[in-house]
């Protein structure tokens, strides 16, 4: 069994993360660490785990093989000084997801999105695990940048559930603000935007165009639909045989021949993507649940392949669909 500790164990990500890892049938928890919430049970905080665990919160990591850092943004560096070299890590920050940031502390972080770098996360150590907004959007845009057809400036609109703001609560997530209620923010200016470009230039070493990114906040709870457009004069039945060969033997990414809706994917570790053309645009369409294929799942995932483990093992879960 792998040795867990979780820190930062209070908020939504974690709670998605103990979800997944009490069902690993490989996994066992060892500290879910919280500064706030030390001595409490994990279920008065993660209610849906009531009946699933008695493990409280604790104020100290114990030596675990694996630990999984949920802590906020600009936190994890302190956090890595303190953690055992025997210990892997994931990080589920933004800290050491580009390449200038990715040497820390004497530790070297594999950008962890595994349909672009399954063999080098198998071999690593440490991990930073993709933003949700990177996820949805990069998936989408790989088969592209491999086959060097990035020619032309990108267009993407993007909504994410009240789920992506994190659980302190603000204005953007008041039910009173958030329902019946759709608005944009960092318009051109996300800062996921740095490592999607980062991606494609890994692929696409020639990439210079520009990513014109508009995200939303949705009225709903979690999941990200994402819609991107460029420039792509290849017939559609060739780009559809150009994305299923690439993820042909990656178990969670899949093209769908219908339009696709966002319960397809709540609860689960998938992201499914859709194609179509008009004229010679090429529209794509990609949906992935924020917290999972956004964050937890993907870190559960990186785990199995770091710890030679079946790639979907514990993410075999179905969505919720209606």
């Amino acid at each position: 069994m792998i040795q867990i500790g979780i820190l930062g164990s209070s908020g939504y990500t974690a709670g998605e993360l103990l979800r997944l890892l009490l069902h690993h049938p490989k996994v066992q928890i060892k500290s879910v660490v919280s500064s706030t919430q030390s001595g409490i049970e994990v279920s008065k905080i993660h209610q849906d785990l009531l009946g699933d665990t008695e493990l409280c919160f604790t104020d100290h990591l114990e030596d675990v093989e694996v630990v999984f850092l949920c802590l906020g943004h600009g936190h994890s560096r302190n956090a890595v000084k303190k953690i055992s070299t025997n210990s892997c890590i994931i990080d589920l920050s933004h800290d050491f997801r580009l390449s200038k940031n990715a040497h820390f502390s004497g530790r070297n972080f594999v950008y962890g999105l595994p349909e672009l770098q399954r063999q080098a996360i198998k071999k690593a150590k440490n991990i930073a695990n993709p933003g949700c907004f990177a996820t949805a959007i990069e998936l989408p845009l790989l088969p592209l940048a491999k086959e060097r057809w990035l020619d032309n400036d990108i267009h993407i609109s993007a909504i994410t559930g009240s789920s992506g703001s994190g659980r302190l609560l603000r204005e953007s997530n008041h039910f009173s603000w958030r329902v019946n209620n759709v608005t944009t923010y960092k318009v051109f200016t996300h800062q996921h935007l740095k490592e999607i470009r980062e991606v494609l230039f890994r692929l696409c070493p020639s990439f210079n165009k520009k990513l014109f990114f508009v995200p939303y906040r949705g009225n709903f709870s979690r999941g990200i639909f994402a819609t991107l457009y460029t420039y792509c004069k290849a017939p559609l039945q060739e780009v559809e045989f150009l994305y299923q060969e690439f993820y042909k033997n990656h178990p969670f990414t899949h093209l769908s021949k219908d339009p696709l809706c966002l319960k397809q994917v709540v609860n689960t570790n998938k992201c499914l993507l859709h194609l179509m053309k008009e004229k010679e645009q090429l529209i794509i369409s990609s949906v992935i649940d924020n917290l999972v294929k956004g964050a937890a799942g993907q870190a559960v995932q990186n785990m199995n392949l770091m710890s030679n483990l079946e790639e979907v093992m514990g993410l075999q879960i179905k969505s919720i669909a209606f």
